[in-house]
């Protein structure tokens, strides 16, 4: 019956050609429902995705090192914090932002009757974009004090929120300077645009985003550094959260900080991996940032000055003690023995509450704390204040109507971007071509990869064609899977067409139907990170990223590998067509780099410019691999076109 219905339909097919209709499409959309039903069935025999990129990311990561005397180990030290500040958070970045004076303006004061003042403040992180702070003061100081940078993490009232001027007023009441710094995102920079996955345009435009949050933190160092009653020797860095991830950076990279404790505010490679959502911001997982140290190495070089940890015993948020204590306390504990000073790193683990907080248990470890190595008479208790709170609307700065956020920051350092002309001379282009590529290799962190086993996990049979499901087993111990159609009838050296789609190859039925009834072999594949992969969207490309590896040049990699199988099987070289911006750059940037295993890219809803990325609010975790480090910077859709020659590249319904 079914041989029947076949054979009628290849006869109507015919009669429409005779007429000038074509008959594919009408031939297709009978294949259209046998085709969908195959692509809906669940993917059978795939392993873990989320435990394959845990073991390719703690391979990754070098081992905590071993200290053996203290003069080496401070010269590894000043080594580590070199590049960490100048190769990764300032990379891009133009240097006479990085060492610009810090540039703060009073905008007012309000006097209390509790023995402290607070300065409102509003200062410029780089031009344009400016952020706010409060400084508490002591009504009377007497010589140098010490002075407390307090750190914001992801609060909705910024500086207002209320364990944050508990803490400050007490540390102005116990006659310690105190500066509150507002996060980015938050309080009143508070903006759509300054969401903190905006700031993944920062590296498309080639500034490592880490960068603009180092800064922000490092200009109030840099401010209370410079005030004349602050003793320079007794400043302090104390934040919970997003302010405990802000204090490890800080503290470990700027040798001023004498004095840090740290809330709940990072976890290890360890913790990291098995917890993802602990850790799935932009500014945590920067690019490369994790590639040659980890977080219990930051707090490494915190040897041999006083550190606290102070993890949460049952955090509702992130970095629980028990999960990380091991990494960040216990093989950190051996750096600061190194130098005789094992009591200087000190850790608490809060029961009360025991969630997510920096409350009246925590602020008094960190008053005992800062006022011991202060040499400050110990202060145990806290200074009753509840009558003392203001509300955000009373503490309000200010910033210009016209400020910066990360996406207009993007688009200004955008503006300086010029892309290399293509040159028409062959012998030039020959030579352009050769160095773009090495170029684009690089941008990528391309890395070729093998199949080393292209597993057949099942078959089928449907209408007049028939499929055979792969997983693609890579040398990288990463996978990918696809299905294979082909008609009954066509050699196994008939033309072969990749196809991949933005929504996963469920969603490319229409592309698969009409390369299928045009005869060709027909591989409906989703790459890494692609398709009904991985849970959390975006996350594990951060974690990917900042080890040092690229999700587009791990994707980049895994389709040159299986077009070269599928053309070594076929005998010439293999179609790829897309839906969809992702796909879109992941098929032109494998095709750029190898374009010798490619005839053709076609492209639907693709790009016409990487620009889009920058001017429309594409969701980061909707297209991650897309804002790697440098890529718009060096490259565009056109460069990547050109370099794919001598293939043709094609494009449908594309975007602005």
């Amino acid at each position: 019956m079914r041989e029947k219905s076949r054979r009628s339909l290849q006869i109507a097919g015919f009669l429409l050609c005779l007429l000038g209709v074509g008959a594919v499409s009408g031939y297709s959309q009978v294949s259209k429902p046998y085709i969908e039903e195959v692509l809906a069935q669940p993917s059978r025999d795939i392993p873990s995705r989320e435990y394959q990129l845990q073991e390719f990311l703690l391979k990754r990561i070098p081992q905590l090192p071993t200290p053996t005397t203290p003069a080496l180990w401070s010269a590894e030290e000043e080594r580590v914090r070199k590049y960490v500040l100048n190769d990764i958070a300032y990379h891009g970045w133009p240097r006479e932002w990085v060492d610009a004076a810090p540039k703060f303006k009073e905008v007012g004061i309000i006097e209390t009757s509790h023995g402290y003042r607070i300065h409102k403040l509003r200062f410029e992180i780089v031009p344009g974009f400016h952020s706010t702070a409060l400084l508490y003061e002591p009504a009377k100081i007497a010589g140098r004090v010490p002075a407390i940078l307090n750190l914001l993490g992801h609060e909705p009232d910024g500086i207002g929120v209320e364990y944050e001027q508990k803490r400050c007023i007490n540390f102005a009441k116990r006659g310690i300077i105190a500066l509150d710094v507002e996060f980015i995102g938050f309080g009143e920079l508070t903006n759509p645009e300054n969401a903190h996955d905006f700031a993944s345009r920062l590296n498309l435009v080639g500034s490592n985003a880490l960068g603009i949050f180092y800064l922000s933190m490092r200009r109030g160092l840099d401010y209370l550094s410079g005030l004349p009653e602050v003793d320079t020797t007794r400043i302090g860095v104390t934040g919970l959260s997003g302010g405990g991830w802000q204090t490890v950076m800080l503290s470990a990279l700027d040798p001023r900080v004498a004095v840090a404790v740290e809330v709940a505010g990072i976890g290890s490679r360890e913790s990291n991996l098995t917890h993802p959502v602990d850790t799935d911001e932009i500014e945590e997982d920067a690019p490369d940032l994790m590639q040659g140290q980890d977080y219990p190495e930051l707090l490494a070089l915190r040897a041999p000055r006083p550190t606290l940890e102070i993890h949460n015993g049952t955090d509702s948020c992130c970095f629980r003690a028990p999960l990380v204590k091991p990494y960040l306390y216990d093989n950190v504990k051996q750096f600061f023995q190194l130098y005789g000073t094992s009591d200087e790193l000190a850790w608490h683990e809060n029961l009360d509450p025991g969630n997510h907080n920096y409350q009246l248990d925590n602020r008094q470890q960190a008053y005992r704390f800062f006022s011991t190595h202060f040499k400050l008479p110990v202060l145990d208790g806290e200074i009753f204040s509840d009558d003392e709170i203001r509300t955000p609307q009373e503490l309000a700065i200010g910033v210009p109507a016209d400020n910066l956020t990360f996406v207009t920051l993007a688009r200004k350092l955008s503006q300086q971007i010029r892309q290399e002309p293509v040159p028409q001379d062959s012998a030039a282009h020959q030579a352009w071509a050769r160095a773009k590529r090495e170029k684009l290799e690089s941008v990528v962190r391309y890395a070729p990869v093998s199949i080393v086993q292209a597993l057949r996990v099942d078959n089928g049979r449907a209408f007049h064609f028939r499929t055979l499901s792969y997983r693609f087993n890579f040398s990288n111990e990463l996978s990918a899977n696809g299905i294979l159609f082909r008609e009954e009838a066509a050699p196994e050296n008939a033309p072969a067409t990749i196809v991949l789609d933005d929504k996963g190859y469920k969603a490319a039925t229409d592309m698969v139907a009409q390369h299928v009834d045009r005869g060709e072999q027909v591989l409906a594949l989703d790459l890494f990170f692609n398709g009904d992969l991985l849970p959390n969207r975006g996350t594990w490309e951060l974690l990917t990223d900042s080890s040092g590896a690229r999700p587009l040049g791990l994707e980049a990699a895994q389709l040159v590998a299986i077009a070269s199988w599928l053309h070594s099987t076929t005998g010439q070289p293999v179609q790829v067509e897309t839906d969809g911006i992702r796909n879109q750059v992941i098929a032109l940037a494998a095709v750029a780099i190898a374009p010798e295993d490619f005839s053709a890219v076609v492209n639907r809803n693709g790009m016409k410019s990487l620009s889009y990325l920058i001017d429309t609010p594409v969701p980061f975790r909707s297209a991650p691999e897309l804002f790697c480090l440098d890529l718009y910077r060096y490259f565009d859709i056109e460069t990547l076109a050109a370099l794919a020659a001598p293939g043709k590249i094609v494009a449908l319904n594309s975007l602005r």
